[in-house]
């Protein structure tokens, strides 16, 4: 009506100078416009069709029906959308494909049923940062991934690649195929393929991935759960397995239950998870926290915040950690609390048993961790500790983050037990991952550094900053294990060869002074142990500062094979381009260079000035941001035959 009396009005203003004729015809027109423009109003609304959005929308929410949900509780178990809501910051949700589902309609065209696709994606925040978040839903067909759209796992990976962020998985199901029910529904088998598994693999080397796996996880749920920098198990309520309980029956012939094929007690100590939480809030929580140590995609550096410890705490309690008797162990977790900031150390790889692995802060400042713990295995490298080491030094240099290890380490595991696990073998993956890490690094020798073990904590090959503890003790061999073999002759012509052995050990613990070792600048300086946090909080800032100030993606060779020098490369060309030339570069000037691909004329390729152990290449710099994930890897294949590694 207030648009009716409007054009009255206007219409009004002309009645004056026209017929009556003319001003009939006139508010007439006027009147029909009105009507025009209001009936136009009532049928041009999309409301109708937001009523039917929103109706679905709700129909989604309620995810399998209160049936199903409320089986989930029963199990102990949160359901795909309560976990999201403890993870994220509250109200920081935004689902991407709510709508995603299975519908059936009535003969006039109207929605009938419609089941939601159980595998929830969409974007949030974490203590106000951006990630991406993806959660199977349980409750319609155990997550299986017949009752999904199997685009929204996918988009979850190529989203968080593409946008740089975080990416959590909330796993729980197969995430695969499903049942070999739907076969039959679909009248047609078919060559698997691992969905979106280019960008899972691309994302190890693009930004942060978490996984938490929150019930039952198998096949490609099992796999989503292990491709990650962290997993998550939580204890009693979520198992692992490549296959459950009824396929091992059938194929292995074996009869177990879910928790005795998977369960935490299983997968704690063999490094398929990373750690075990004893709840699903816990879960959530470690998530948060490991998130807080990293950037949010190898492009930025680490988030560094205000220190609140002071930087020059010394712990009186340092002072007395190492025992005077070399047999005696002593916790290694008081040391590292006594010496990072307060409350900022937080273990990564449970399983390690002799290595302790964790992420902490200097100052405010990431950090990775190592640290060997002599009540375990005597200190020495197993199995399970070299795993813990690669994956702590593959993490810290694809995110740049420093290094600090605290060194006590008789060397590699020995005995019948230790060689039929090829001990040896994991040993020198993980060493070759210290020696490919090309991050800046800080050593505290607490005690022992023996054999290939000792010696490969660090790359002493390259500029590390080094303390000691006067508890220090190092060599080739431990002088324990080797007097009688070394002294055999002497000993058997002894008189008293009780007295000769007390004598020649006092002979060589004179020698074995890490003072002796100082006279002939072996070691750097060997400091009061309660210095220790003020040193690495000062060496810590000069470590951000020789960071690269735009950094980029990881390289690495093929492990355990590193990269020789080469010089030229006759007749070695990229994509068309020209000879690749290189020069070999001191460490300073390597940093500086930082990247080495630039683009060249005509859509070519070239690499300039560089080196054999060069780690880092700029393909935005030679492809664009926007290259797809194949081409992408074919050039990192060439350019990393020519400069002696493939990129990873």
């Amino acid at each position: 009506m207030k648009n009716l009396r409007r054009v009255d009005a206007n219409a009004g203003e002309i009645h004056g100078s026209a017929t009556s004729r003319q001003r009939w015809r006139m508010a007439a027109a006027g009147y029909r416009a009105v009507e025009w423009r209001w009936l136009a109003c009532v049928v041009m609304t999309w409301q109708p069709e937001l009523d039917e959005v929103l109706r679905r929308r709700d129909m989604a929410e309620r995810m399998g029906g209160p049936a199903k949900v409320r089986r989930q509780h029963e199990a102990g178990r949160l359901t795909v959308r309560e976990r999201l809501a403890a993870l994220l910051d509250d109200g920081s949700f935004d689902e991407i494909g709510t709508l995603a589902g299975t519908a059936s309609y009535d003969g006039a065209g109207q929605l009938a049923e419609f089941t939601p696709a159980n595998f929830v994606v969409g974007t949030g925040r974490i203590n106000g940062r951006k990630i991406v978040v993806g959660g199977d839903d349980f409750t319609i067909r155990g997550g299986a991934a017949d009752a999904a759209i199997m685009g929204k796992q996918v988009y979850a990976e190529q989203l968080a690649n593409q946008l740089r962020l975080p990416l959590v998985r909330l796993v729980e199901g197969t995430g695969g195929g499903g049942s070999v029910k739907m076969l039959e529904q679909m009248g047609h088998t078919y060559v698997p393929a691992n969905p979106g598994w280019d960008y899972v693999v691309d994302n190890l080397s693009t930004v942060p991935v978490v996984a938490a796996g929150l019930g039952p996880v198998a096949g490609l749920g099992a796999a989503r759960l292990c491709a990650a920098h962290l997993s998550v198990l939580v204890e009693g309520i979520a198992q692992l397995f490549v296959a459950g309980p009824p396929v091992v029956a059938s194929g292995a012939g074996e009869q177990v239950t879910k928790e005795q094929l998977g369960g935490a007690a299983v997968h704690s100590r063999n490094a398929a998870v990373d750690l075990v939480a004893a709840s699903e809030h816990e879960a959530f929580e470690m998530i948060r926290r490991f998130l807080s140590y990293l950037p949010q995609s190898v492009y930025q550096r680490p988030p560094v915040i205000a220190g609140a410890d002071p930087a020059g705490r010394a712990a009186d309690m340092l002072l007395s950690a190492i025992p005077r008797d070399r047999r005696q162990p002593y916790r290694i977790r008081d040391i590292l609390a006594a010496v990072f900031d307060a409350g900022s150390v937080m273990e990564v790889q449970r399983y390690g048993g002799s290595i302790v692995t964790a992420l902490a802060r200097l100052d405010g400042h990431p950090v990775g961790v190592v640290a060997g713990d002599p009540y375990a295995a005597g200190g020495c490298l197993t199995v399970e500790g070299a795993e813990a080491v690669t994956r702590l030094a593959d993490l810290c240099s694809t995110f740049h983050l420093p290094v600090v290890t605290f060194t006590d380490q008789p060397g590699l595991l020995i005995g019948t037990r230790a060689e039929q696990r090829a001990t040896i073998r994991h040993g020198v993956r993980a060493i070759s991952a210290i020696y490919q890490s090309t991050v800046p690094g800080a050593e505290i020798i607490v005690r022992r550094v023996f054999g290939v073990g000792g010696a490969g904590m660090t790359n002493r090959h390259r500029l590390i900053r080094r303390w000691a503890w006067p508890s220090a003790d190092w060599g080739s061999l431990p002088v324990e294990g080797g007097i009688e073999a070394a002294y055999r002759a002497e000993l058997e012509r002894a008189d008293d060869p009780a007295a000769a052995l007390a004598d020649i050990r006092a002979r060589l613990d004179a020698v074995r002074s890490p003072l002796r070792t100082a006279e002939r600048f072996g070691i750097e300086e060997i400091i009061d142990p309660r210095q220790t946090r003020p040193l690495l909080c000062d060496w810590v800032h000069d470590a951000y500062a020789a960071l690269p100030a735009s950094p980029g993606r990881p390289s690495f060779g093929t492990r355990p094979l590193l990269p020789g020098h080469r010089g030229r490369v006759p007749g070695e060309e990229l994509a068309g381009g020209a000879v690749v030339w290189q020069q070999r570069q001191p460490d300073r000037a390597r940093r500086c260079l930082g990247r080495v691909a630039v683009a060249g004329g005509g859509g070519r390729v070239e690499v300039g000035p560089a080196q054999a152990r060069c780690q880092r290449v700029d393909l935005d710099a030679v492809l664009g941001q926007g290259t797809g994930v194949e081409h992408r890897q074919r050039v990192q294949r060439r350019l990393g035959r020519a400069v002696g590694g493939v990129p990873a």
